[in-house]
C-alpha cells in the first residue's frame, strides 16, 4: 500500500516542530547537502516545513522518503526510479527505513544545527561532509589520518563507541586497528557480537561514498576483520571443546544434528552467514556454510550428501533469488528450512509450508535453527 506525499505545511502549522536542518539531514544520510538539493530540484524530495522565519525543514517523513531514495541508491537503483519509489512509499516501509537507520547508527548523535550552518560549503562528490567535534577521515590514495578512535580503542569498550572505532578504521584502511577492535574475547558471544558491532558497522560502511586509491576497499578491510575474529574465536572454542573431552567437529556423533548455511546469490561477502554459523557454534551446535558458486542442482546435491537437521537462507539482500528454497523444498518436504527476511512483501514469495520457517532478524534465525538442533 502506498501513501501520497502530503504537501508542504505553511509555516505556522510546523512552528512546535521545525523539524530539521539541510546540513543535519545531509550528516544522518552520509551525503553532502548539495545532493539533498539536488534530490529536491529534480526530484521532489525537498523538506516540507517551514519555520516562523521561512526557513525550510525536512520533517521525520521528508528524512524516512530520503533513507529511502538513499538506500536504493546505493543498492544500485537508478535515481529517478528511487525518488519514485521513495515518494510512492507507504507508512510501513517508511517506517523500516527509519528503523534501520537508527539501527545502522548505533547511539551516533543526531543533533539539529544553528540557522545558516547548513549553507557551508558542501563536501567534494564522493565524500562525506565532516561530522563536528570528530576527526574526518578523507578516504583518498595512501589512507588517511589513523582517527583517535582506533587508535584509543579498548576491547571492553562499548557497543556504539566500538562501532565507531571500526568504521574509522575501515575508511583509514587500518587493517590491525581492524583486526583488534572486532576481536571476540574467548568468553565472548558471536550473535551479541553481530548484532551489536559488526552488523552495524558493515552497514555504515557500506553506505559511505568514497575515493580510494588501488586495492584500498574499506568493504574489504572490514569483511576482513569480521571474517578473522570469526575463524578465531571458532577454532579457540573448538579446541576449547576438544581439550573438556568433546568430540571433534567432524566427528559422525556431531554432524547428525547439522545446520546447512547458504547465502543468497550475489551475495558478495556473506557475513551474517558466517556469523550464524559461529553463533551455533558457540550454543554448542554444529554448522556448515556453502560458500562458491551453488546452482540449484548443486545445492541440492549437498543436501543428498550432508543429510542436514535444517538449512538457514541468511541474507542481508533486501529480495533474494529464492529458487533454492522452492526446490529443496520441493525435494525434500520434511526438511526444516529457515530463511532471513525483513520485508513482508519478499516473505510472500517463499513456499506455504509449516516447514518453511520466515525470520525478521539474526536474533529469530539463530533461535530458530537451535530450535531445530538442540
Amino acid at each position: 500500500m502506498t501513501s501520497s506525499r502530503p504537501a508542504p505545511h505553511g509555516g505556522g502549522s510546523r512552528a512546535s516542530s521545525p523539524g530539521r536542518a539541510v546540513a543535519a539531514v545531509a550528516r544522518r544520510l552520509g551525503v553532502a547537502p548539495a545532493t539533498l538539493r539536488t534530490w529536491d530540484r529534480r526530484y521532489g524530495l525537498g523538506p516540507s516545513a517551514r519555520t516562523a522565519g521561512s526557513h525550510r525543514r525536512y520533517t521525520p517523513e521528508d528524512v524516512a522518503r530520503l533513507l529511502v531514495m538513499r538506500r536504493l541508491t546505493l543498492e544500485g537503483v537508478a535515481p529517478v526510479d528511487a525518488a519514485k519509489a521513495a515518494l510512492d512509499a507507504g507508512v510501513e516501509e517508511l517506517e523500516e527505513a527509519t528503523e534501520q537507520a537508527a539501527s545502522s547508527a548505533s547511539g551516533e548523535a543526531d543533533q539539529d544545527v544553528p540557522e545558516g550552518e547548513d549553507e557551508r560549503p558542501a563536501a567534494p562528490a564522493g565524500e562525506e561532509a565532516p561530522r563536528p567535534g570528530r576527526a574526518h577521515l578523507r578516504a583518498l590514495p595512501g589512507g588517511g589520518e589513523r582517527s583517535m578512535a582506533a587508535s584509543s580503542h579498548v576491547p571492553g569498550g562499548s557497543a556504539s563507541g566500538r562501532v565507531s572505532a571500526v568504521v574509522d578504521a575501515a575508511l583509514a584502511y587500518d587493517q590491525q586497528a581492524c583486526d583488534e577492535i572486532l576481536a571476540i574475547p574467548a568468553q565472548g558471544d558471536p550473535a551479541v557480537w553481530w548484532t551489536e558491532i559488526a552488523e552495524p558497522a558493515w552497514q555504515r560502511v557500506a553506505q559511505r561514498t568514497v575515493l580510494a586509491g588501488p586495492g584500498a576497499v574499506p568493504e574489504v578491510v572490514l569483511a576482513t576483520a569480521a571474517l578473522r575474529a570469526l575463524r578465531d574465536f571458532t577454532e579457540a572454542f573448538e579446541r576449547a571443546m576438544v581439550a573438556g573431552g568433546a568430540p571433534p567437529a567432524n566427528h559422525p556423533s556431531r554432524m547428525r544434528k547439522i545446520v546447512l548455511i547458504f547465502a543468497a546469490p550475489d551475495e558478495v561477502v556473506p557475513l551474517s552467514a558466517h556469523a550464524l554459523a559461529a553463533a551455533l557454534t558457540a550454543k554448542g551446535a554444529t554448522a556448515r556454510i556453502v560458500t562458491g558458486p551453488a546452482s540449484t542442482h548443486r545445492s541440492l546435491e549437498l543436501v543428498t550428501m550432508v543429510r542436514p537437521a535444517a538449512l538457514v537462507l541468511a541474507t542481508s539482500q533486501r529480495r533474494p533469488d529464492l529458487d533454492l528454497v522452492h526446490a529443496v523444498h520441493e525435494g525434500f518436504a520434511e526438511l526444516p528450512i529457515i530463511v532471513s527476511l525483513r520485508r513482508d512483501d519478499a516473505a510472500s514469495e517463499l513456499p506455504l509450508a509449516p516447514t518453511v520457517q520466515r525470520v525478521r532478524s539474526f536474533t529469530a534465525m539463530l533461535h530458530e535453527a537451535l530450535a531445530v538442533v538442540t
